[in-house]
């Protein structure tokens, strides 16, 4: 007989496998994603602390406004663009990016694009 393991565990799996050898620091923050099948969530995260220093997701009302689906290229582009946006007004400039076991493909890489352009680096 078969066991196939879920595709969420599979992930969950990448993920720890990542967080392994990738850690933020108050210097150099980790910028963590996650996708669920109607949202997208980013934060930017200082491990040594842990805290959450700035984060958005198409829960929050102006990131939310002007998109026409919550999950799709164009949602994670727009979160990755107001991250970029509160990161750079909070005088965070690079990150570590955590793609948090998804494939850096679709909405992942929109997101992390969006960032770049809004002025984070990594």
């Amino acid at each position: 007989m078969i066991n196939k393991v879920s595709r969420a565990q599979v992930r969950a799996k990448k993920h720890r496998r990542l967080r392994g050898h990738l850690s933020g620091t108050s210097a150099k923050p980790r910028l963590s994603v996650f996708r669920s099948n109607k949202h997208i969530y980013a934060q930017i995260i200082d491990d040594e602390q842990g805290r959450t220093l700035v984060s958005a997701s198409t829960l929050q009302a102006d990131v939310k406004e002007g998109l026409e689906n919550t999950d799709d290229v164009a949602a994670a582009a727009k979160v990755g663009e107001v991250l970029g946006k509160r990161a750079v007004a909070a005088g965070i400039s690079e990150v570590v990016f955590d793609r948090g076991g998804f494939i850096y493909h679709g909405k992942i890489q929109a997101l992390a694009d969006a960032a770049r352009e809004a002025g984070l680096s990594f």
